[in-house]
């Protein structure tokens, strides 16, 4: 299938958008990326804060947050900011999303009673702007992480193991990996694909659009995202390890 069918960007269905990410992007953060990923770009910066949050004090566990937004012209039109506190439902879902991906692999005890806030701000968006998100939100998180030990605010590496994200879906009839937004809008399916570097779940969002999809279908598209967000980890391995080498 793979040899047989090209995409509107000549990819093959298995194949990722090219993924570049640049660590220490904003280098008044403890941590912080850029990632490409084809014409998606998101930067996403994290930030140590000492204590958490009222409801977690004297319990000795940390915590990490995240936000999401996206500029005004990141897409074709101009979105509108969230402004007066009022956050809209998709950035809601997807702060979230972000925020639970990323808890899922850090060790609270670990953190003490300190708080990670993760911002993720897209600048271009081409489709898979929330994968993206916690792809490059991990590589941000394990610098504020490898920060916080330097400084001797922490004893151990929080971080248990990575996690990245990826979409999967059925575009014409034909399971395909990582949705630029073109495949996105007319998918018969659209899954998003959160994963560990064990290779648990920790999300799985999937829905189809008038057509119902199999079990086959499925494991196919899960097969698609397994290999993909291997892809992904290598990608913030490198980063991470570009990063450490230069100081």
């Amino acid at each position: 299938m793979a040899d047989q069918i090209l995409r509107i960007d000549g990819r093959a269905p298995d194949s990722l958008r090219d993924v570049v990410i640049t660590p220490g992007h904003m280098p008044n953060a403890e941590g912080s990326a850029l990632i490409e990923a084809g014409n998606t770009h998101v930067i996403c910066t994290a930030s140590v804060e000492r204590g958490v949050p009222r409801w977690m004090k004297g319990k000795g566990r940390g915590w990490v947050t995240a936000e999401y937004a996206m500029l005004p012209r990141s897409t074709t039109e101009r979105v509108r900011r969230d402004r007066g506190g009022h956050i809209g439902g998709r950035t809601q879902e997807i702060q979230r999303l972000i925020g639970r991906s990323l808890r899922a692999v850090i060790d609270m005890e670990a953190l003490g009673e300190n708080t990670i806030i993760i911002d993720c701000d897209v600048l271009r968006a081409d489709g898979g702007t929330r994968t993206a998100a916690i792809t490059g939100a991990f590589v941000a998180l394990a610098q504020a992480a490898a920060s916080m030990r330097r400084s001797g605010l922490i004893s151990r590496d929080p971080v248990r193991e990575r996690v990245a994200a990826v979409s999967v879906g059925i575009v014409d009839g034909v399971e395909m990996l990582d949705l630029a937004y073109d495949e996105d809008s007319r998918a018969e399916v659209d899954f998003n694909v959160v994963m560990t570097g064990g290779g648990d779940f920790v999300e799985l969002q999937g829905t189809a659009e008038g057509k119902p999809f199999s079990s086959a279908q499925l494991d196919r598209m899960i097969t698609l995202a397994r290999a993909g967000i291997g892809a992904l980890m290598d990608r913030q391995t490198e980063a991470l390890k570009a990063v450490s080498e230069t100081g």
